[in-house]
């Protein structure tokens, strides 16, 4: 028969690793849900909303009165982005949808000076007053105004692209020039 004997220091060292063990957990848990949650507010309020028929509403739509949309672009690809930009003007401003107008109206689209720390270059779309209900899909408005660049445009906009920074959406509280 196989006896066992009890360590009283192996136990303590047990007891101390599962409490550190617990309060690490609880950390790391505490940690995800910082970084998870903004995460789903920031991915609803890009991706729309369901409307209560199931059907979805369009694709990148703001809530409040102003929306900062910052992406990075590749260093060297800067120049095709803005070319993307413009002929993203050019699509709303020729645009007979008088909503595509009010879009050109208030968005602007401003390049930040100095690299991020990975080479690419934010770029920061500053949009006032968001158009409530408005598609702000930049390819949407690209490929409905010019169906015959859809390839082009999208492979010089994708070519451009690294990723997506931030979004802030909000309302003003206070104005400052009134």
């Amino acid at each position: 028969m196989l006896k066992l004997r009890a360590n009283p220091e192996r136990h303590k060292e047990a007891r101390v690793t599962r409490q550190t063990s617990g309060a690490y957990q609880r950390w790391l848990g505490s940690l995800l849900v910082l970084l998870v949650l903004p995460g789903a507010f920031a991915f609803s309020a890009v991706m729309g909303r369901q409307s209560e028929n199931g059907a979805s509403s369009p694709g990148l739509t703001f809530d409040g009165d102003t929306a900062l949309w910052t992406m990075a672009i590749k260093p060297d690809k800067t120049a095709d982005f803005e070319k993307v930009m413009t002929r993203l003007r050019e699509a709303l401003t020729q645009s007979n949808d008088p909503m595509r107008k009010q879009q050109a109206a208030g968005w602007r689209v401003m390049k930040i000076g100095k690299p991020l720390p990975d080479g690419t270059v934010a770029y920061v779309h500053i949009i006032h007053p968001v158009v409530a209900g408005a598609d702000y899909t930049i390819m949407k408005a690209l490929y409905d105004a010019f169906p015959d660049e859809r390839q082009s445009l999208y492979e010089t906009y994708r070519g451009a692209f690294e990723k997506n920074l931030s979004l802030a959406t909000g309302s003003t509280v206070v104005d400052l020039s009134k």
